[in-house]
């Protein structure tokens, strides 16, 4: 995970996302990009209820949401001590940052563009309209073909030392547990977690974690009933109880739209989560 993305937006969780990207590129050494990001006017259209549709002010001009970006992304890496990227540099990354592009993006260019890193940082979104927008995470999602790690609102403290993978025998799960991958290989604990009436016809968790004991991943798996609880709130139950720091799950096993109707356990993770949650599609 040596480039990251981050997506810049004035929204109340930014602070934890600069911070739970800087806590990647710290163990791995990468570079972060920072872009300014702004709605597309096809979003005011869609309904969901987890999306933030309020209309930006009339006299925000691109170059003013740039700026007000980029002072945000500039100030933060200045306070961690990070250091700039050398632009000419075309080796291997170091721990720095860059701010290469000049104009504000819609959240399509984020789906093209996150192609070319290994790792994009978002903010879980909400409903108020400080917070967090679910278009660009859906975006990155489904277009980039790139891990999305999305940061709780408040900034972690530690992230990837103890994780938590949700196992439910799917494509998407067994997509994102491989993208996981370097962060599970400097891991102290890693849980595989298969929930009763919550799997797809695939492997087990047992078998998921012998493949991962076989590339030196310290993993152990188990499998619980949820009783009463969604499988989406049982599995935030076990990662706070077992003290997680990292939740591996695949986004939207189930159609989008039949989660929105039906609700869903990446539904419930996206609305809920209080930890840094590492999704792929």
């Amino acid at each position: 995970m040596k480039t990251i993305l981050i997506p810049a937006e004035d929204h109340d969780s930014m602070p934890s996302v600069l911070e739970t990207a800087r806590l990647v590129a710290k163990r791995f050494d990468s570079y972060m990009e920072g872009l300014a990001v702004k709605p597309g006017a096809a979003e005011y259209l869609t309904v969901d209820p987890l999306s933030n549709l309020t209309m930006p002010h009339g006299d925000d001009g691109d170059s003013e949401i740039e700026h007000h970006a980029r002072n945000m992304f500039e100030a933060f890496m200045a306070a961690s001590n990070v250091p700039l990227a050398h632009s000419q540099s075309d080796g291997p990354a170091t721990y720095s940052y860059g701010w290469p592009r000049a104009s504000a993006e819609t959240d399509s260019f984020i789906g093209s563009y996150g192609r070319l890193f290994d790792l994009i940082v978002l903010g879980r979104p909400g409903r108020a309209p400080q917070n967090p927008r679910m278009a660009p995470i859906e975006t990155a999602l489904f277009e980039s073909g790139r891990p999305v790690l999305i940061a709780p609102p408040s900034p972690p403290g530690d992230l990837g030392r103890n994780v938590l993978i949700a196992w439910n025998g799917s494509t998407e799960q067994a997509r994102t547990t491989e993208f996981a991958l370097p962060l599970l290989h400097v891991a102290e604990r890693v849980t595989v977690l298969s929930v009763e009436g919550g799997m797809t016809p695939g492997p087990t968790g047992e078998g998921v974690a012998l493949h991962l004991r076989r590339n030196g991943i310290p993993a152990a798996a188990v499998t619980l009933g949820s009783g009463t609880r969604t499988t989406g709130e049982f599995i935030l139950d076990q990662a706070k109880s077992l003290g997680c720091d990292l939740l591996v799950k695949g986004a939207y096993t189930q159609s989008r739209m039949r989660q929105m109707i039906f609700g869903g356990a990446t539904r419930h993770i996206l609305g809920h989560a209080t930890l840094p949650v590492l999704m792929a599609h």
